[in-house]
């Protein structure tokens, strides 16, 4: 009886399967590449942190190759003492929060409506939709369509021109197809939901893995834009971040000095700038994304692959 109960309480016998050579080999190669990949990625990171934070002269003489050399945070005391970036930092917080909400609410009523089958006529203009994402008027046209509705040196000129991205409303059309069947439309429909109450309601809460990608893309993309803002923006205390800091680059490049040792240290500053400008401009970026990375995820599988 005693056997019996040690037979009963010993763990089950697993096996371990052994792998082969080719497929140690395979393995291998995997991890190397992907680790190359990861310090191809990582290495510009540091370097560029590294940079931002040494003095003027280790970067120019190209002494920092992955630690910081003789810290120093000239480029940031030179950058937050002008008056401009604090006025481009809440201009770009505006466009960002702004522009991001506006796109996010026009691609949601468009895609929802695109994916449903009772939709008369989605397939038509779904392939007007795609059509504009291969084919636009140019920037010409385009400025004077701006023009036209009065938005230049506006700030609506940086919100509506671009609020919506064709592969943004074919990502959401997707997710909206797969996720979100008939069938509970249907029964919505019976209780008496009205298709607002139901898009509030079901739809909404149901899509948080695509709201989150939408307003990553959406997001970075407003947070990155400058080349709207220096096409129809005239007034200064309108830039974004982004412009403000080419600005302040080509003034440091080409402002005239005649003192040779100013110039020297003009040209160290100049350079030490521009990676103290990345490090300003990408960190809002970096802090927000590992809060969404998990729906971001799950809404670019769902939404890109399906459908």
């Amino acid at each position: 009886m005693a056997a019996t109960k040690s037979a009963v309480q010993q763990p089950p016998f697993r096996l371990k399967i052994r792998e082969s050579a080719g497929d140690r080999l395979f393995l291998f190669i995997i991890y190397t590449v992907l680790s190359l990949v990861l310090l191809a990625v990582i290495y510009p990171l540091i370097y560029i942190l590294s940079s931002s934070i040494s003095s003027p002269a280790a970067v120019t003489s190209g002494r920092v190759w992955l630690w910081p050399v003789d810290i120093s945070f000239r480029g940031f005391e030179v950058l937050f003492s002008t008056p401009q970036i604090m006025t481009g930092y809440g201009n770009s917080l505006f466009y960002t929060t702004a522009g991001t909400l506006i796109s996010v609410a026009l691609t949601v009523m468009i895609a929802y409506p695109m994916s449903r089958k009772t939709f008369f006529g989605r397939g038509v203009i779904m392939m007007l939709i795609t059509f504009t994402m291969l084919f636009s008027g140019g920037l010409i046209p385009t400025y004077m369509v701006v023009k036209e509705f009065g938005m230049i040196d506006s700030r609506w000129a940086l919100l509506i021109p671009n609020a919506i991205w064709v592969w943004q409303v074919i990502i959401a059309r997707s997710f909206f197809q797969s996720s979100i069947p008939d069938e509970l439309m249907e029964a919505a429909e019976i209780d008496g939901c009205s298709d607002l109450r139901f898009m509030r309601s079901v739809v909404i809460p149901l899509s948080k893995p695509i709201l989150a990608v939408l307003f990553l893309m959406y997001g970075v993309g407003q947070w990155n834009a400058y080349f709207d803002a220096l096409i129809y923006l005239k007034s200064a205390n309108l830039f974004p971040l982004q412009l403000v800091l080419r600005s302040i680059i080509i003034m440091n490049n080409t402002a005239g000095v005649t003192d040779a040792l100013k110039q020297v240290e003009r040209q160290q500053l100049s350079e030490l700038l521009k990676y103290s400008l990345i490090v300003v401009a990408t960190l809002p970026v970096l802090i927000i994304y590992p809060f969404v990375q998990r729906y971001f995820v799950q809404g670019m599988l769902v939404g890109s692959v399906k459908g």
